[in-house]
């Protein structure tokens, strides 16, 4: 069935589940900043609020608004920063 994480002292939760395209989760940030770890390559669509995110090895952050998509690669961290409570979707591919 589902499997729900949490993340930050609760900062961060996610409930995982499984679609056609693989599995993922959709989950909500609290504003703050954080740094995630990747065991796959993940494909982030922000659905409400905005992030703004620093992907590995780059200097510059990128801010990504509702209904947009970043892919991060598998086995790196990478910083996300948001300013209001803001929910994703996150599909592991």
């Amino acid at each position: 069935m589902f499997k729900t994480n949490e993340y930050f002292d609760g900062n961060v939760k996610s409930i995982a589940f499984e679609t056609a395209e693989g599995p993922a989760t959709i989950g909500v940030m609290a504003a703050g900043e954080y740094v995630f770890g990747t065991g796959t390559i993940e494909h982030m669509t922000v659905t409400s609020g905005e992030m703004t995110v620093q992907q590995p090895n780059e200097t510059e952050w990128k801010t990504y608004k509702a209904f947009e998509t970043f892919i991060v690669a598998k086995d790196v961290k990478f910083k996300v920063k948001v300013k209001e409570d803001t929910s994703y979707r996150c599909l592991y591919v």
